[in-house]
């Protein structure tokens, strides 16, 4: 039977200072007991710690969670280790990757710590995600929960064992509806509970959001820049139909507010060409 742990989930400020987005990422024990200095002596103490597209962090910390803890769930050790390496740099080593193959262009941390944290998905048991970290909600409007690879992310599953996913992670566009809400969905609906027509221009303009987002670009991959600049645009564009108050509560952010995604220091040299 394959050992069940708990898998604990972080935050750390993203690479600007002063963003409003946080970093993410997985392990199996509590940094707030145990601050290993390095993935070594992470692996040494017989423990796993997911990198998720960043750096290692012995502990976590953000201005408004001064522990970073997002939540802990008991979760297969061996399915999270499948879709996920576990003590590898995603910068260098492609399995520690999941299906966020190409970082800001198929997701960001947000989306691979999620597909670790998938490993928590059980009969009766919601998996798991890191929905308490600031960006979250922006991300995941462009992105999705599990990044934009859902064919690819639904074929890793499977082949690890995994739980199926609903159809809804699995498909995009016409199917969307056709699974239970995910995590930016559920804000939604609970933000703008009593107004369908606005809902529903949201959820469309999302809906063509992330199939644009996951178009093949042309040529060379995009630089950080660019895609944070794309993103930025994404936003802006949804900022154009709700109120003010409206973007905030879903979003976390004022409309305007610069965001960065995307970490110009996580670019591996395999995706600079």
């Amino acid at each position: 039977m394959a050992p069940i742990v708990t898998l604990f989930a972080w935050a750390v400020p993203a690479f600007v200072a002063g963003s409003p987005v946080d970093h993410t990422w997985v392990t199996t024990y509590d940094n707030r007991q145990t601050a290993y200095p390095n993935d070594q002596a992470v692996a040494q103490a017989g423990q796993d710690y997911w990198y998720c597209w960043g750096g290692f962090h012995p502990t976590g910390g953000t201005p408004p969670n001064p522990t970073g803890f997002l939540g802990q769930q008991s979760g297969d050790l061996a399915l999270a280790r499948c879709y996920v390496r576990s003590n590898a740099d995603s910068r260098q080593v492609p399995a520690a990757r999941g299906t966020i193959f190409q970082y800001g262009v198929d997701g960001v941390c947000h989306q691979l710590a999620n597909q670790v944290l998938w490993a928590t998905a059980a009969p009766g048991q919601a998996a798991l995600t890191v929905s308490n970290a600031r960006g979250y909600m922006i991300s995941t409007y462009i992105y999705g929960t599990y990044g934009l690879q859902t064919a690819a992310w639904a074929a890793r599953i499977a082949t690890c064992g995994g739980p199926a996913p609903p159809p809804a992670m699995a498909t995009m566009g016409g199917m969307a509806m056709a699974g239970p809400p995910d995590d930016f969905e559920a804000r939604a609906r609970a933000v703008l509970a009593g107004q369908p027509d606005t809902l529903a221009n949201l959820l469309a303009l999302r809906v063509d959001t992330r199939r644009f987002a996951a178009q093949a670009w042309p040529g060379a991959t995009p630089s950080a820049e660019t895609l944070n600049a794309r993103n930025q645009h994404l936003l802006d564009q949804a900022a154009a139909v709700l109120r003010p108050d409206e973007f905030e509560a879903i979003f976390g952010v004022a409309p305007g507010t610069k965001v960065e995604l995307i970490d110009p220091t996580m670019v591996p040299p395999d995706q600079q060409r």
